[in-house]
């Protein structure tokens, strides 16, 4: 495995792991954003313009919400309304 291979894995499994655990906390909110960051920089180093750049529009809808939880200073709330 090389190492952009190895760069790409860890960026997704970060993102993987901070979007499971998002409700615990707005941190992992801010760490979803950078690995997305993070997979969009794998993503145009590798050549796959477009997949660097879906990441890159959800890093920054993912550091959006970030801020937007952080004015408000509350949790976030589990799920409910979500389908299984």
């Amino acid at each position: 495995m090389d190492g952009l291979t190895l760069f790409g894995l860890i960026a997704v499994c970060a993102m993987l792991a901070t979007y499971a655990l998002e409700e615990r906390s707005p941190w992992f909110i801010l760490g979803f954003a950078l690995a997305c960051c993070l997979g969009s920089i794998y993503g145009f180093l590798q050549g796959a313009w477009p997949f660097g750049l879906v990441e890159a529009i959800w890093s920054l809808v993912a550091l959006r919400r970030w801020v937007v939880v952080r004015r408000k200073g509350a949790r976030i709330s589990p799920k409910e309304d979500a389908p299984i």
